[in-house]
């Protein structure tokens, strides 16, 4: 409705905004949004905030924000919440929020912003491979999309090994630049000094096998309760109930609660709303109009944005091994995307019984069920 009031002014004021270049900008912001969620989350961590009550906070916040929108926007075709419906809900919890978002910060403390920005591109890829392994995913190795995949995916698992087992040396460091002596060194998010480079990098790996783990397990859930608003509420939930166990546990100081600063106020405000409820919303939309594969294809913009922000304002280092590394998995993620991109060709041809190099194959190539069609990068709120 809006939209459509907004393209009625555009064009009564002798102009209109085409939908790709809206898509384009709407992505571009996304990637900022997100890229400024990794350097936001560091200065919590750097400022001394306790990871599991950071987790807490911004989970109640998108859980608060997303819940009148999840209630009143599919009011209609949501389905009744049953106990296996809420048992579901609650195993993708631990896999989507629990553990994604724990390992995300486990990892985040002991590296780099840019560093983990960049291994996150390895999860189309890894979530391609779950899928093959569960056999989800097809693949057709007599065929280049089937190649595309495979190779892809070997790249990712290779760049994601090099940022973990070799750092490198240093081959920028922007210590000596005026803007940052004015920066505290607490605030500094540099290279995670007195940490463990190598543990933090498979902490990021645990979260990449969680985050497409997730995906991989939502899509035959979302088949059976199509309202995802509804879904990522519940499991907003839930991962509030679970990090609150946690922290009976390992949190049971009151002063770890306590936000003492405007910096951590913002910090948790900036998780929870802008890059879990704003984001969310943003990218369903962007899904909807443009595809998945469309909105992954803008998932290095994020890294690169990552690494000038925290460079250039924050000081970070930039390691040989890193950058290799984050190459690599970059490589595989487009890999990855055309052999889904060709595949989704093949598939509609064959559908649509049109002649095509699929039809060679006889009626075993026809129609592929793929994992990644629709839930491609999507949760990217949940990081």
């Amino acid at each position: 409705m809006a939209d459509a009031a907004g393209s009625g002014t555009a064009r009564r004021m002798g102009f209109a905004i085409p939908e790709k270049v809206q898509l384009h900008v709407a992505m571009l912001a996304l990637q900022f949004g997100y890229a400024g969620f990794h350097v936001v989350s560091r200065a919590a961590l750097n400022m001394g905030m306790s990871k599991i009550v950071f987790a807490i906070y911004r989970n109640i916040l998108a859980f608060l924000l997303l819940l009148p929108f999840a209630y009143f926007l599919e009011k209609k075709n949501r389905p009744r919440l049953t106990w296996n419906f809420a048992v579901q809900f609650f195993l993708l919890a631990i896999v989507g929020i629990t553990a994604n978002q724990g390992f995300y910060l486990l990892g985040l403390d002991n590296t780099s912003p840019t560093f983990a920005s960049a291994i996150q591109n390895s999860v189309p890829a890894i979530t391609f491979l779950l899928a093959a392994i569960l056999r989800i995913e097809t693949v057709r190795l007599d065929r280049k999309d089937g190649i595309s995949k495979v190779a892809g995916t070997l790249l990712c698992v290779c760049g994601a090994t090099v940022i973990t087992l070799y750092k490198g040396p240093t081959i920028y460091s922007p210590t000596g630049h005026p803007s940052l002596q004015k920066i505290p060194a607490r605030l500094s998010l540099g290279d995670a000094s007195g940490k463990n480079w190598t543990l933090g990098c498979v902490f990021l790996i645990g979260h990449c096998l969680s985050w497409a783990s997730w995906l991989v397990l939502q899509a035959p859930v979302l088949k059976k309760y199509p309202a995802r608003l509804s879904v990522t509420s519940y499991q907003c939930f839930f991962g509030v109930l679970q990090f609150l166990a946690i922290a009976a546990v390992f949190e049971r100081e009151p002063e770890k609660w306590h936000i003492n600063t405007g910096a951590e106020l913002f910090s948790v405000f900036y998780a929870g709303v802008v890059a879990s409820g704003i984001a969310f919303a943003v990218q369903i939309w962007c899904i909807d109009r443009g595809g998945p594969v469309f909105v992954a294809v803008y998932q290095p913009v994020q890294t690169l944005v990552v690494a000038i922000v925290a460079s250039v304002a924050l000081g970070e280092e930039f390691y040989l091994g890193g950058i290799i590394g984050a190459v690599l998995i970059i490589i595989g993620l487009y890999f990855v995307l055309w052999g889904k991109n060709e595949e989704a060709k093949f598939a509609k041809a064959a559908v649509t019984g049109a002649q095509s190099p699929a039809a060679d194959h006889g009626p075993s190539s026809h129609v592929i069920k793929s994992s990644l069609g629709q839930p491609l990068l999507q949760p990217t709120d949940n990081v």
